[in-house]
């Protein structure tokens, strides 16, 4: 099994945090996989960092998901930051674009999981538990 976190940042103006990878298409909210011996909120906090510039003070699940139909036995949990400050991200060329931008106003190219989280989160959508 493999695990995975993703975050969920919003700011002052509830515009939330997208990545554009440089090695896949889409937007994405910021994240990455879980290290050998790391916690999954640990994993959280430091890919916001590394790829959203984001130094959450206070995250809180939101979900955990399956995310099969990319990876077999892939896994996700979503992170929501209640509390962060800007911290400098890591600039190795993994990360094209980062912006805030508004749920209603999303960049084209947006991925279908990252859709469907931002939907049941602001939008009201049923909670799923596939990614």
């Amino acid at each position: 099994m493999t695990l995975g976190v993703r975050g969920l940042v919003c700011d002052d103006n509830g515009r939330v945090l997208l990545v554009r990878h440089t090695y896949a298409d889409g937007w994405h909210l910021p994240g990455g996989g879980v290290d050998h011996g790391e916690s999954a909120r640990a994993a959280a906090v430091r890919e916001l960092a590394e790829e959203g510039g984001v130094d959450a003070q206070a995250l809180h699940l939101v979900g955990f998901y399956s995310n099969h139909a990319r990876f077999k036995h892939d896994h996700v949990a979503l992170y929501r930051a209640d509390a962060w400050a800007p911290c400098p991200p890591h600039e190795n060329g993994e990360i094209a674009e980062r912006g805030f931008f508004a749920p209603d106003a999303l960049p084209e190219g947006v991925t279908p999981g990252t859709r469907r989280r931002l939907a049941e989160v602001f939008g009201g959508a049923p909670m799923s538990d596939v990614w």
